[in-house]
């Protein structure tokens, strides 16, 4: 009789929660293997096409052998260099691209990798919740340990730093921040930057600022960066990705900028665990930042329509929800007989919803969902329809049929 063989994760991965969109991504084929229509307004996915003039500026570089080699690890300067003139135009930085610039693998790739240069076990990593799940991911590969920044309603999503213990910030050697906020759709101002550049000088804190849905703003709103900040730079780094601006996600690119030394400490992991990003992409990266102008204004009306449109039904329906002034989620509260997780569910088992649980995003996502409006508004109005049908300002709603 063969011997069953047992193979033990290492302990890293067990410390790690089940990665959230993974769960939703096996609900949903659940469904779907008995014929049930999904909509699906979990996963910040972009279903606008990426813009022409990206697509025909890769197809010109694919032909180029010179870009079927080995890329740079830190990107070609062409691309960094795109990079601070893009930066310098939109938020007013300069940049250095040989020592202040890194492209990625995508901006998830950085966020996680960052932590492995700068942590080592036993630093303390203060992370907001709820929050994107790979700044925790990153700090528990590192070893190191984490304090929860919760964010609030009562103080519009942004953390309290005045209100953290001082034993704590002192031990703390590295902070996260995210706004435009994914998941709250949160925005902050210049003010917010300027007490977090001040906070972490006083405490000795390296900043990491996830800037990815900063070109998503509507009614006036022009999301800030913190490198604008003076002496934001002895501190931070800043990570962008092309993926929602530009409607790039499969395409994995987006970049770090600020700090050189920190940046150098990116590039060190980096060298070492990849081989930087096919050049072909890079080059269409270029168009895309420089175009941006041309092209974000048309991606950006889409999203601000499908707000605009689905939050005018979700008020009609008794919904309370606030409009969100930037990215292309809302962050709805729950009945209040129901968690997260209940909530989402019900929506899935009755109408074929697939939401996001707050709780999936840290403690106090719990009592919200995130629904991210990148489906079309013909399916939009699709939800609508099958929200009004599950009528749910009736509390009994698990007794209701299906939408």
């Amino acid at each position: 009789m063969k011997k069953e063989i047992f193979f033990e994760r290492a302990n890293r991965l067990k410390k790690l929660p089940v990665y959230l969109f993974a769960q939703v991504d096996e609900a949903k084929r659940k469904l779907k293997r008995k014929g049930v229509e999904i909509i699906d307004l979990g996963v910040g996915d972009p279903d606008i096409p990426t813009p022409y003039p990206v697509i025909n500026r890769l197809i010109k570089a694919v032909q180029n052998p010179q870009n079927h080699r080995y890329p740079s690890y830190e990107g070609l300067l062409s691309f960094r260099e795109q990079i601070c003139k893009w930066y310098l135009r939109r938020f007013g930085v300069s940049l250095d691209p040989e020592k202040e610039v890194i492209a990625l693998i995508g901006s998830k790739e950085g966020i996680a990798h960052i932590s492995l240069g700068l942590l080592n076990p036993g630093d303390l990593v203060l992370i907001p919740e709820p929050g994107y799940p790979v700044y925790q991911a990153g700090a528990i590969f590192a070893g190191a340990d984490i304090y929860h920044l919760p964010l609030l309603e009562d103080n519009n999503f942004l953390p309290s730093l005045k209100k953290i213990d001082s034993q704590i910030a002192s031990r703390a050697k590295l902070m996260w921040i995210n706004y435009p906020n994914n998941p709250t759709a949160a925005v902050a101002d210049i003010n917010f930057f300027k007490e977090v550049v001040e906070f972490a000088k006083k405490f000795n804190i390296i900043v990491c600022h996830d800037l990815a849905y900063s070109e998503l703003s509507y009614d006036g709103y022009q999301a800030p960066s913190l490198l604008a900040v003076e002496d934001a730079r002895e501190v931070g780094v800043e990570f962008h990705s092309l993926s929602k601006t530009f409607s790039m996600t499969g395409w994995r690119i987006g970049f770090a900028v600020g700090n050189s030394e920190l940046i150098a400490a990116l590039k060190a992991v980096k060298t070492n665990v990849d081989s930087g990003v096919f050049q072909a992409i890079q080059e269409a990266g270029e168009e895309a930042l420089k175009q941006a102008e041309n092209l974000i204004p048309e991606i950006r009306r889409i999203y601000r329509n499908r707000r605009d449109f689905f939050v005018k039904g979700l008020k009609e329906m008794g919904w309370q929800i606030r409009l969100p002034k930037a990215t292309f989620y809302l962050w709805i509260k729950t009945p209040a007989e129901y968690t997260s997780l209940e909530f989402a569910q019900i929506l899935l088992d009755k109408c074929g919803i697939v939401v996001t649980p707050g709780v999936g995003f840290g403690p106090s996502g719990e009592g919200y969902v995130r629904i991210a409006l990148t489906v079309k508004e013909d399916k939009l109005k699709k939800a609508l329809d099958r929200l009004k049908k599950l009528n749910l300002r009736n509390k009994n709603v698990k007794a209701l049929g299906k939408c």
